[in-house]
């Protein structure tokens, strides 16, 4: 779940070309904006987070300043004999969770910064691309999308349950978790899936769709790429490291 509205997902590579973008909040697989449209919306929520997290952070400053004061004075009661020092622990963990919380809203303005620079830098990039491309140029191999939530193998039956539920068959997957060909080419893939769909099959982009839409990353490859993969298939989870 999104805590707060304010964890944000994160895209690294954008597909180019008139691609839609597949809506897949409800059962039912819609069309949903462009891709422009796409990253406009992204970089205006990725702005809202940034103006909800920078109030919250006030919020938080206060109490923190507020936590502090109220720590030196029980840490002179203590060293006077007044107060117990257990009241004093009590006070440091209560300190301690207030600026963790206040790191985190933090961080929060700085990811939604890092958001607007990434689709910024794609935008960039497709068009320095385009001009260097003939009219008829090739749409980009891999779409690689961060998320912004967690994700393990046990996470896998919401997947499944999405993909069941709207295509009326059961998730095809070629490898879940570890497999000899990944040991082959040498990933780690203990904490992914890999889905043999096409990304821009109906079926492709109805997954593609509901893992954007539930902040869950992935790897989207339109073909084969030498020594990462050896076709086009959709790699659940986050990107795999070599081994």
């Amino acid at each position: 779940m999104i805590r707060q509205g304010l964890q944000l997902a994160f895209i690294s590579v954008l597909l180019l070309g008139s691609n839609s973008v597949i809506n897949a909040q409800t059962k039912k697989v819609t069309p949903a904006n462009t891709l422009a449209e796409s990253r406009s919306s992204l970089v205006s929520a990725a702005g809202k987070h940034k103006t909800a997290a920078q109030e919250l952070l006030l919020v938080q400053e206060a109490e923190v300043k507020k936590a502090q004061e109220k720590h030196e004075q029980l840490r002179q009661l203590v060293v006077d004999g007044l107060v117990a020092r257990v009241e004093l622990e009590q006070s440091e963990r209560s300190l301690a969770a207030l600026k963790a919380k206040l790191d985190a809203t933090r961080q929060q303005i700085v990811d939604s910064d890092k958001v607007v620079a990434e689709v910024r830098a794609a935008e960039q990039l497709e068009n320095t691309q385009a001009a260097a491309q003939p009219k008829s140029f090739v749409k980009l191999t891999v779409l690689r999308y961060g998320g912004s939530v967690g994700w393990s193998l046990g996470n896998l039956g919401v997947v499944q349950a999405f993909f069941s539920s709207t295509f009326g068959r059961a998730l095809p997957t070629s490898a879940v978790g570890q497999s000899a060909a990944h040991n082959r080419l040498g990933w780690d893939h203990r904490h992914a899936v890999d889905v043999p769909l096409h990304p821009d099959s109906r079926e492709g982009k109805g997954l593609i769709g509901f893992l954007q839409s539930n902040g869950i990353p992935f790897l989207a490859f339109r073909g084969a790429v030498p020594g990462v993969s050896t076709g086009p298939h959709i790699h659940i989870g986050r990107p795999s490291h070599r081994l």
